[in-house]
């Protein structure tokens, strides 16, 4: 790919001009589009060191407003970023929807620097970009990648040009020489990783940037191009009915009706179970603080199932610097201006610690399905989704834990008339908690697909019997015990 592309293409200053005046009205104007449809655009520049980086993105900048962008350098990864997964802090910098993010350097230089000593490390990088990426086109966001490409001999004399200028002498290091001196086996390694992460949703484009003119128009011209295509496909969407096939769900295969939910347990044995339980948790705890093990924990389940109280038992005993419980209802304007899981991957626990999810991204084929707050697609996409973003907190070291709390209808009708008739438990039931009790058999449905499509061998779900609000607590303090104290002993 890379040693068959002519580095040298030229284009003189009067013809430069003239098209990049041109380009640049076009982009000013594409920027206005976008906002208007509401997308959001990535531009990513990687390439070699001393390729022209920082100067493309000036140019590209130039006829853009600065109300609507912001450029992202990546750096060397924080001690807290290196404590977290490793796309975390990419997720933290998403685009809202109509604005333009442009990044120096990406997600890829996990790769393009080998995965250096101090490095956050991705567990599987060419899958965790790649799904990374698909999520965000396939829910209407825009990446543009750009390699900027130049020869052996132009990157010696760049460097050789900044380190004998006291000025720019600090921006050349060891490793750009490194990487000069060892040109072709680092072209290798770049090409396989083009190769490996050249795919449909997002795709390279390589910019011959040994003459700067050159490499300004066809960066404009790459990104408009992605613009005017992502406009274009909006507005063509809203005319099609985009059908996502799902795989058949064996019949009688729901988890719901396989639960008990006759099960109790005596007060006495509750008291005792409880205590011995909540003193292991915090043993537990701080074992997982000295080895860096972080957890999370995901709380669903039928209004009035019992979450709350299954949370503040499970909690009671641990050092709250060491935990955060992160409740979730509809999302507020910020929210629904990002990708869905946006919000989400923003409580991610890092290493040592723990994030209790009440409530959480299994809205979108809950909630969003049943009351029509997402397209059919978008909830049916959202399996796979869901299934990568959790692949990657497992494969980044999270011990991922999650409870759906079940009950049945009457016994849901009695917990909200209690509630209707206690003052002070009045506010814990609304008019939508009626609205959705009304629509029981909707959500039953959404909830058992849910549970079949994403309980997999890496993140099961744990159904909770919680007709008896003690045997539910048990159930979940117990199995949070014996999974973390498991998790601990490898």
């Amino acid at each position: 790919m890379l040693k068959n592309i002519n580095t040298s293409q030229k284009m003189d200053k009067d013809e430069y001009k003239k098209e990049i005046n041109s380009l640049g009205l076009r982009l000013s104007e594409m920027q206005r589009v976008c906002k208007d449809e509401k997308i959001p655009i990535m531009v990513i520049v990687e390439g070699w060191s001393a390729a022209g980086k920082g100067s493309r993105i000036r140019s590209l900048i130039r006829y853009l407003d600065p109300r609507g962008f912001e450029v992202f350098t990546t750096n060397k990864t924080t001690e807290d970023e290196r404590f977290r997964p490793y796309m975390w802090r990419f997720w933290k910098v998403l685009p809202a929807k109509g604005r333009i993010h442009i990044y120096d350097r990406s997600w890829y230089q996990s790769i393009m620097s080998g995965h250096r000593k101090k490095e956050a490390k991705l567990a599987a990088p060419v899958y965790d970009i790649t799904s990374f990426e698909k999520t965000i086109t396939d829910n209407g966001g825009v990446i543009v990648k750009l390699f900027l490409h130049i020869s052996k001999s132009e990157q010696e004399q760049r460097l050789t040009l900044l380190a004998e200028d006291p000025n720019t002498a600090w921006r050349v290091n060891n490793s750009d020489i490194k990487q000069n001196r060892k040109y072709k086996k680092n072209r290798d390694r770049f090409e396989r990783m083009l190769s490996e992460t050249n795919h449909n949703a997002a795709h390279w484009t390589i910019v011959e940037a040994d003459d700067s003119r050159f490499a300004d128009v066809k960066v404009y011209r790459t990104v408009l191009a992605a613009m005017e295509s992502a406009v274009q496909a909006k507005r063509d969407k809203t005319t099609e009915n985009v059908d996502i096939v799902l795989s058949a769900i064996p019949e009688g295969s729901s988890k719901l009706a396989e639960a008990d939910l006759s099960l109790k347990i005596g007060r006495d044995d509750y008291s005792t179970r409880l205590k011995a339980a909540q003193n292991d948790l915090e043993r537990i705890h701080n074992a997982m603080y000295k080895h860096r093990l972080p957890a999370a924990m995901v709380f669903e389940g039928w209004d009035a199932a019992g979450k709350g109280g299954a949370i503040i038992r499970t909690v009671a005993s641990l050092d709250p610097r060491g935990y955060k419980v992160a409740p979730y209802g509809a999302p507020n304007d910020v929210e629904n201006a990002h990708h869905y899981l946006w919000r989400f991957w923003n409580e991610v626990p890092k290493a040592g610690h723990m994030t209790v999810f009440d409530r959480s991204w299994y809205g979108r084929v809950m909630v969003e399905r049943v009351e029509g707050f997402c397209s059919t697609a978008d909830w049916k996409r959202a399996f796979g989704e869901i299934n990568d973003f959790e692949k990657q907190l497992v494969d980044s070291g999270i011990v991922l834990l999650k409870f759906w709390l079940h009950i049945d209808p009457d016994e849901q009708l009695k917990r909200f008339e209690l509630r209707t008739n206690t003052p002070a438990k009045e506010w814990k039931i609304t008019d939508e908690d009626w609205r959705n009790r009304d629509k029981w058999d909707q959500y039953l449905e959404a909830v058992d697909e849910m549970i079949n499509r994403t309980s997999t061998e890496h993140a099961p779900w744990t159904i909770v019997e919680a007709n008896d609000k003690l045997f539910a607590r048990i159930k979940v303090i117990e199995t949070v015990r014996d999974r973390l104290d498991e998790a601990l002993s490898f």
